[in-house]
This record gives C-alpha cells, sequence and structure tokens, in this order.
C-alpha cells in the first residue's frame, strides 16, 4: 500500500526521483500515465496488469469508454534507474503542468504526481470539502 506526501523536483531532462520509501514496490517495473484531475497516475506492474485489463473490456462503441482507454493508454513504461529515477516524457509532464516542483502522493495502489501549483489547489479543495464528503461516505458504511 503506498501512502504519504513528498516534495521533490523534476530535473532538466524530465527525470523525478521516486521517493525512497516507494521503490521495492516498482523494481519490477512501473507504468505512468495520464491521472484524472490533473496529475500522473504509476502504477506496479500488478496493479497496472489488472487495470489494463479491465480497460481492454470497455465497450468500443462507448465515446467516453475510447476516451478514457487513449488516456490511459497514452502513458509508458518505466524502469527505476540506479539513483532510482524516472523519465516523465514531455506530453505527461505537459499534462500534469510539471516544470520543475512536484508532490509525489501515495493513494492506496498507485502513485500520484502533482506539480506543486495543482497539489495546493487540490489540497485546499480537500479541506474544503471534507466535511460533506465524509458525509457522504458515511452512507457507505466508511
Amino acid at each position: 500500500m503506498f501512502s504519504g506526501e513528498y516534495e521533490h523536483t523534476v530535473d532538466d531532462k524530465g527525470r523525478l526521483i521516486i521517493p525512497a520509501k516507494f521503490r521495492s514496490d516498482l523494481e519490477a517495473g512501473l507504468f505512468v500515465t495520464r491521472g484524472l484531475d490533473g496529475c500522473l497516475f504509476v502504477f506496479p506492474p500488478d496493479t497496472w496488469k489488472d487495470l489494463s485489463e479491465k480497460v481492454a473490456n470497455l465497450p468500443l462503441a462507448q465515446a467516453g469508454a475510447r476516451l478514457f482507454s487513449r488516456m490511459i493508454y497514452s502513458g509508458t513504461e518505466c524502469e527505476l534507474d540506479k539513483q532510482g529515477r524516472i523519465l516523465l516524457p514531455a506530453p505527461l509532464r505537459a499534462h500534469a503542468d510539471i516544470e520543475s516542483g512536484v508532490v509525489v502522493t501515495g493513494v492506496n495502489s498507485r502513485l500520484e504526481i502533482w506539480s506543486q501549483k495543482r497539489w495546493q489547489e487540490i489540497t485546499i479543495r480537500m479541506e474544503e470539502e471534507s466535511s460533506s464528503i465524509a458525509e457522504q461516505l458515511a452512507d457507505l458504511g466508511i
């Protein structure tokens, strides 16, 4: 399970150091793709395989399914280098508005990579809406 929040920077070549806490779970590789809400999603191999199979079974006739498939599959497979870094391709950095400073967050089965600006915005939103979200989740028994 991934959890935590870590600030890092992307170097001039587009490389990002993955927090040491997460590296052992990503030694076998990882998949980085466009995420929801303007971030990047990072999946370990097993999680990526499960998600990929579900996306592959979405109905081709539904426009939303086709768009979601394109979004998810337009990512890239990566491996950690000896310094624990990955290369974030320019189109993925552009999607997430990443220039230099980023926040890497653990979200259970995946990591999310946020530009610092967008992370600040989503954090404000989380804090403002946390009570109403908790009330909605209470109906689910959480």
